[in-house]
């Protein structure tokens, strides 16, 4: 699928069509803003490129984004890996797999647990300069005196997961983009 074509196989549909949410008709439509975007015609793009797409370019958190959806971590995401991303934050995409993504942008260093330290990276990355440090700390202290149940400092996935549950946040908006990606 690295390989940057006019038109995709039936088969490669149908097998990206089983690890994602849209039909094959929205596959097609896809691949063409996919190649709009892979203006190089590598079969893969890159930061740069999704920053092409409005919906997307003024997410603070787009590359945490990127490379989650960067399997084999080279910095470019292919079309089947573009399509999975997208199928995540479709608004009738699985609660579940809206807070596994969630809990991977915590994790930065990919160990299975979102540090204090992490989580005030991922904050000041949101906010920005808009709090200063001791609130972003303070926010941090709260955040893991609630979710981490067991003490150990850190969140694992069951602590995030029983975290965002029950903190009322609405998962299915929490990571859904409204966007029309067929333009």
């Amino acid at each position: 699928m690295g390989v940057s074509r006019s038109t995709l196989r039936t088969e490669e549909i149908e097998e990206i069509r089983e690890v994602s949410i849209f039909s094959q008709r929205e596959i097609k439509r896809l691949y063409k803003r996919f190649k709009r975007l892979d203006k190089e015609e590598k079969g893969s793009i890159n930061v740069e490129d999704f920053n092409q797409i409005p919906e997307l370019s003024m997410n603070p958190m787009l590359p945490r984004i990127i490379s989650i959806f960067d399997v084999n971590r080279d910095g470019q995401v292919n079309f089947k890996q573009f399509v999975k991303s997208l199928s995540t934050f479709h608004p009738k995409a699985d609660k579940a797999d809206k807070i596994k993504i969630l809990f991977k942008v915590y994790d930065i260093n990919n160990d299975g647990f979102i540090t204090r330290d992490e989580i005030e990276t991922i904050l000041t990355m949101m906010v920005g300069s808009n709090l200063t440090k001791e609130q972003i700390s303070s926010i941090v202290e709260e955040t893991l005196n609630e979710a981490d149940v067991n003490g150990k400092g850190k969140l694992d996935y069951p602590d995030f997961y029983n975290s965002i549950g029950s903190s009322g946040c609405n998962a299915e908006n929490m990571l859904s983009i409204s966007f029309n990606p067929f333009e």
